[in-house]
């Protein structure tokens, strides 16, 4: 059996240092030793955790040069998601987050089993999964799930809130040929064996802030917003929240129950779903047209004050039409938390 050769990393300009292993990336590396990078896809596609590399041997693996163009890999560019270590390097951070890096958590691997499967809508299910022991993650974070006999991989926001350690829930969209969520309607049954590897995500509740909240979701995207607005119910906060969830029909809207329970006993909360498809028999009253141009009206009138935070989880065209609303409403690029779900890279 070979050693493993090990190197060091060093990040600047916040000053950590952490192990590599040859053969493991940085950004594996990192989550292994709970050090928390600004990372997304985690599989070169997105370029959440694009560097500079200072000095030091690396290889880039395949990546997307959507994510790292050409332009920039020749100034010494990397993602760390793809890059393996051949010496001792030292690498800037372009972007970090100071409060993520002080609530890092180990990524560790849980055994668990399917505990319920639960149709929503007619194309979204709560799945939920026992664990073996508890998982400490933050609300908004995500686990990648793999089923029993390991060939189907896929990555799922929690959306019950971090006390509920052991009993982790998954709002999931069904696709006609997603490997993973077409499993949800008879393939997977009560007692399967489940791993849940995590947690990953850097779209997390920031705590003890005074000023407004915004949440804005469609499809799926309500899991980890689910689980943000029940550990802020939990903590006792008191801060105003408006939560814009989209979808295209009537029929696709759920939990409105459970919605107008917490608007009854929470204070300054608003709930504003939209349609995109509204049909005629919906009989709706609401709010229609897609989710970017309600939150955009809906910000244009309120005119909230104090610092917002904004937490967006959903497809990547959503999030993509979202983030310039916010910015040019006057919700600072630093306190704009977003989850892109994309499809799996197959």
């Amino acid at each position: 059996m070979t050693d493993v050769r090990i190197h060091k990393v060093r990040f600047e300009p916040v000053g950590v240092e952490m192990e590599v292993e040859e053969g493991e990336t940085v950004l594996d590396a990192a989550f292994r030793q709970g050090i928390s990078l600004m990372h997304g896809c985690k599989e070169g596609q997105c370029g959440s955790c694009k560097s500079k590399l200072i000095d030091g041997d690396i290889e880039l693996l395949k990546y997307s040069t959507f994510a790292l163009p050409d332009y920039e890999s020749e100034t010494g560019h990397v993602l760390l998601c793809r890059t393996h270590v051949y010496s001792d390097i030292s690498v800037e951070l372009l972007n970090y987050d100071e409060d993520l890096l002080s609530r890092s958590i180990a990524v560790k691997a849980f055994a668990g089993r399917v505990a319920g499967i639960t149709a929503l809508t007619s194309d979204i299910r709560l799945l939920e999964v026992e664990i073996e022991r508890p998982m400490k993650f933050w609300a908004g974070q995500y686990v990648d799930l793999t089923l029993q006999d390991g060939s189907i991989t896929r990555a799922f926001s929690m959306a019950n809130p971090p006390g509920d350690g052991s009993n982790l829930r998954f709002i999931i969209k069904k696709y006609p040929n997603g490997a993973f969520s077409s499993q949800l309607d008879g393939k997977l049954a009560i007692g399967d064996a489940v791993t849940a590897k995590g947690p990953y995500g850097t779209c997390f509740r920031r705590e003890e802030r005074p000023g407004p909240m915004l949440l804005i979701g469609g499809g799926s995207g309500m899991s980890p917003l689910w689980s943000i607005l029940a550990d802020h119910i939990g903590s006792g906060e008191q801060r105003p929240v408006r939560f814009f969830y989209g979808a295209r029909t009537r029929a696709d809207l759920f939990y409105l129950d459970e919605i107008a329970a917490i608007a009854a006993r929470l204070d300054n909360f608003k709930f504003v779903p939209a349609l995109s498809h509204a049909e005629a028999d919906d009989g709706w009253d609401g709010e229609t047209g897609l989710i970017h141009e309600v939150v955009l009206r809906h910000l244009r009138e309120e005119k909230l004050s104090g610092a917002i935070d904004a937490y967006a989880c959903g497809p990547t065209p959503m999030i993509d039409a979202v983030l310039p609303v916010l910015q040019m409403n006057g919700v600072e690029p630093e306190h704009i938390y977003f989850d892109k779900f994309t499809p799996a890279v197959r």
